[in-house]
């Protein structure tokens, strides 16, 4: 039975501490149950904090640990959740607890975060060239910290070795079927999804995601040229008139933008228009063809083709999934 240990720390997201362990607990159980075979449990789950006391997470439920994280000798898999309270101030009260992460690590556990627990993991240097991701809302917040690690913000889930990431805070039944499967094989993930009645397969967080701030950034310019676009994105607009507004050179615009937000002046305002036809899709019965022209677009096939590369759906498949109706 693979042992499983989930740290506990102050301010994290219950479910994702308590979530994952019924899930995992259950693996070769539910399912056998239901089929009236022999129950074959996969999992010891046990839930670690730093010095054994219980953890009080942000909805106000305290969480009993088993363990102390020096009690824990040996694991095969370490699971870090989601941090719900105040990103900063929680690295700063968990320092603790990184070098117990590095050394796991080191001696051989796979490790998982979920949502902004890979935050933590960062912190720990544990993701330093490696592929990650983490919640869509905070990824200017990570990058701007954590520079060497290599987000894919679009991703779901990362794998990079035995580091797994998942982005967004339920994403944790994600990675626990991505871990079932690793561990036990698709049959038994497939079985634990239909014993939940929970989606398999999903990789990508792009269909949820609003146009972030990109705005922890200190130049000026750029900042009041983003406020502009923000506020006229239905406008025509080029690289022309875009420099103009920002009184650049199309030049140093773009070499700036580019350094200030991670993006080209092109690309930030496609993801506000693609953000709006977002919101009128799920609020309005307005045709494609109608947001199309409304957000500043002239040709509906290339507005689908680009709203289906941002999101990883069409408009009309997103109308279904999210639409108030």
């Amino acid at each position: 039975m693979r042992k499983v240990t989930i740290v506990g720390f102050d301010y994290a997201f219950a479910s994702a501490i308590t979530g994952v362990m019924d899930l995992l607990s259950m693996v070769g159980v539910t399912w056998n149950r239901i089929q009236n075979t022999p129950v074959e449990k996969q999992f010891e789950v046990l839930i670690a904090t730093e010095d054994g006391r219980p953890v009080r997470c942000t909805n106000g439920i305290e969480i009993k640990a088993h363990v102390a994280i020096s009690d824990i000798e040996r694991t095969d898999l370490l699971l870090v959740p989601t941090i719900a309270g105040n990103i900063s101030h929680t690295l700063a009260v968990n320092q603790n607890l990184l070098p117990w992460l590095r050394q796991q690590y080191e001696h051989g556990a796979d490790i998982a975060s979920n949502c902004t627990g890979a935050f933590l993991l960062a912190e720990s240097g544990l993701l330093d060239n490696k592929k990650a991701t983490t919640h869509w809302g905070y990824v200017d917040l990570f990058k701007q910290r954590y520079p060497l690690v290599n987000l894919q913000p679009e991703q779901l889930i990362t794998a990079d070795g035995s580091v797994f990431c998942s982005g967004g805070g339920m994403a944790w039944f994600d990675m626990a079927l991505f871990l079932i499967e690793r561990y036990c094989g698709h049959d038994v993930a497939m079985e634990s999804a239909k014993s939940f009645v929970i989606d398999i397969g999903r990789d990508s967080q792009q269909a949820y995601t609003s146009v972030p701030g990109k705005k922890y950034h200190k130049d000026n310019a750029v900042l009041r040229l983003q406020d502009w676009m923000d506020a006229n994105y239905q406008q025509q607009m080029s690289i022309e008139r875009l420099a103009a507004q920002a009184t650049m050179t199309e030049r140093t615009l773009k070499r700036r933008f580019k350094i200030a937000t991670g993006e080209t002046p092109i690309r930030y305002l496609q993801s506000l228009r693609i953000d709006a036809a977002k919101k009128l899709l799920e609020r309005s019965q307005q045709s494609v063809e109608s947001i199309t022209h409304h957000i500043g677009y002239n040709d509906v096939s290339s507005f689908i083709r680009l709203f289906k590369t941002h999101t990883g759906l069409s408009p009309s498949a997103y109308r279904g999934r999210f639409s108030r109706r």
